[in-house]
C-alpha cells in the first residue's frame, strides 16, 4: 500500500510541540500519550509521542514523567518505570494496584495554542 506523503508530512509531530505541551501539565497532574497526540492533531500518534518522550534531552525541565498510559498505568520512562512512579508520587499522585488513583480527577488535556 502506497503512503500519501503529503498527508504524512502534514501530520508529522515535532519534538518541540510535544515538549511545549508537557510544560502545560502542572505538578500533581498527568496526561496520556493519546491526549498529547490528539492535541497535536494526530490522534493515532501515541507511539510517536512515546518515542519523542524517550529522547527528551531535559527531563528535569520538561516533565515527561507526567505522561501515563490511557488506562492509568505508569508506562515507560528513560530512567525506568519505578523512577517515574517515584517522581509522580513526590508530586502527590497516588497509585492503587499499579494504576493512578482517581485517574479522572488528576488527568489533564493540554491543548496546543
Amino acid at each position: 500500500m502506497k503512503k500519501n506523503l503529503d498527508y504524512d508530512n502534514e501530520n508529522k509531530i515535532k519534538d518541540r510541540d510535544v515538549y511545549d505541551l508537557l510544560l502545560k501539565i502542572p505538578a500533581g497532574k498527568v496526561s496520556t500519550y493519546g491526549d498529547l497526540a490528539k492535541a497535536l492533531g494526530n490522534p493515532l500518534a501515541s507511539r510517536e509521542i512515546g518515542r519523542i518522550l524517550g529522547k527528551n534531552p531535559n527531563p528535569i525541565k520538561v516533565p515527561c514523567h507526567r505522561i501515563v498510559m490511557s488506562d492509568g498505568k505508569v508506562g515507560g520512562y528513560a530512567q525506568g518505570s519505578n523512577r517515574k512512579r517515584e517522581l509522580l508520587e513526590k508530586e502527590g499522585i497516588a497509585f492503587e494496584n499499579g494504576i493512578v488513583s482517581e485517574f479522572k480527577n488528576v488527568r489533564v488535556y493540554p491543548r496546543k495554542q
